[in-house]
């Protein structure tokens, strides 16, 4: 028998988009059982599709089966990713497919929207992987629009744009972004474009103290604090500003440069370039151009679910397929392989603890703070000399040159 809460959000859902299917255009006439619909227009599109699919959202048997095939699409886009990088141990991919019940829960039995989401956001980090910068910003812009919580990536986003193509260059990369936002969203900003931005994008959305997974610890009057909210956002800023510093840019030129065409950015001296050599091979993590680029997205994410105001359980997969690349980018030595997968079960423990307890949330936070310093610790350069000395077969060439 299917379980009674599977109805609840998928309920939801196709009463939202029925109304839009029915002809309202105005955003704040959309709602369902749960509330008033609070994303933005490409979950309108996606999931009136699924509605019609569905015969009007009763065949619920059916939708599952293609969140099924979602799931399995999205498991082949982040393991194409992950080849790609070349940085997790192949057992790693076992417990990223069978190990997690709230995953498998998230995606077929509940049917939320964040799967959708995140299945087009690794298409999105797949094509930027390809060089392919317009496409992907196209897709991350899909994602944006079936739900907010894509915009944690785009922090790192846009330091990947401005060190590829500058500030002048990543401005029609941006322009993508936007035009599509808009385009999605044109029906109902002709009609209420307050009602549509200030319900579809809305930042301020207090959440339920009942459904936090991350801050049960905390009593629910400083849940609720718009102070403790400020607090945690702040943290957020200054941990990418800290991440972007010292952990993003490589570069030993000011992180200003990034503004420059990279064309007219200063070029290297032969003894700098050496240097350079030597400063990446003496890194504790060295990555490929591939694993830079997922590295920092998946930080940039992970920084913003660290200090989020609420996590509620469908949020899990905004960085469940990112953690064993988090955990593993880093040098790994044959003894440290089993605390990782140990810290893997453990957020999974975490997660699946409903409702949460003290315990839980508190355990949740020593987890991700562990995984904070390891990227922290793991990717920092080690010193080397500016002039190192040349080797022992440079010196016997020179001499016999002589």
């Amino acid at each position: 028998r299917r379980p009674a809460d599977t109805e609840i959000d998928w309920k939801a859902y196709m009463q939202e988009v029925e109304g839009f299917a029915n002809g309202t255009l105005d955003y704040t006439q959309l709602k369902g059982d749960t509330g008033p619909l609070v994303y933005p227009a490409g979950f309108v599109y996606i999931f009136l599709g699924l509605y019609h699919a569905t015969g009007r959202g009763s065949d619920i048997r059916l939708a599952q089966y293609l969140f099924a095939g979602l799931y399995l699409l999205n498991l082949l886009l982040v393991f194409r990713i992950y080849c790609r990088t070349s940085k997790v141990p192949p057992y790693v991919f076992f417990f990223m497919c069978c190990a997690s019940y709230r995953i498998h829960s998230i995606f077929v039995l509940r049917l939320f929207n964040d799967p959708v989401a995140m299945a087009i956001l690794f298409l999105a980090i797949n094509l930027f992987l390809e060089e392919r910068w317009s496409w992907g910003c196209l897709l991350f812009s899909l994602a944006v629009s079936v739900k907010m919580n894509i915009l944690l990536f785009a922090p790192g986003l846009l330091f990947l744009l401005l060190q590829r193509f500058g500030l002048l260059g990543c401005i029609p990369k941006l322009c993508i972004c936007a035009l599509l936002q808009v385009v999605l969203g044109l029906p109902f900003l002709l009609v209420n474009p307050v009602g549509y931005l200030s319900r579809s994008f809305d930042l301020g959305r207090q959440f339920q103290f009942k459904w936090t997974v991350n801050w049960r610890f905390l009593p629910e009057e400083v849940f609720q604090n718009r102070v403790f909210h400020a607090a945690l956002l702040l943290a957020h800023l200054a941990g990418l500003g800290l991440f972007a510093l010292h952990r993003w840019h490589s570069s030993k030129e000011n992180i200003l440069t990034l503004l420059k065409d990279p064309a007219k950015r200063k070029p290297a001296s032969p003894r700098l370039t050496v240097n350079n050599i030597l400063w990446q091979a003496s890194c504790v993590c060295p990555l490929n151009a591939s694993a830079w680029i997922v590295f920092i997205l998946f930080s940039s994410n992970f920084l913003g679910v660290c200090c989020s105001r609420s996590l509620h359980y469908q949020f899990y997969v905004w960085y469940f397929h990112t953690l064993p690349y988090l955990l593993w980018c880093t040098p790994t030595t044959k003894l440290a392989h089993m605390p990782k997968v140990l810290l893997l079960g453990v957020i999974e423990l975490c997660w699946n603890t409903y409702p949460s307890t003290v315990c839980s949330s508190l355990s949740l936070h020593i987890c991700h703070g562990l995984i904070l310093l390891q990227l922290w610790y793991g990717t920092a350069p080690t010193p080397v000399s500016h002039t190192p000395p040349p080797s022992r077969k440079l010196t016997a060439m020179s001499k016999k040159a002589q």
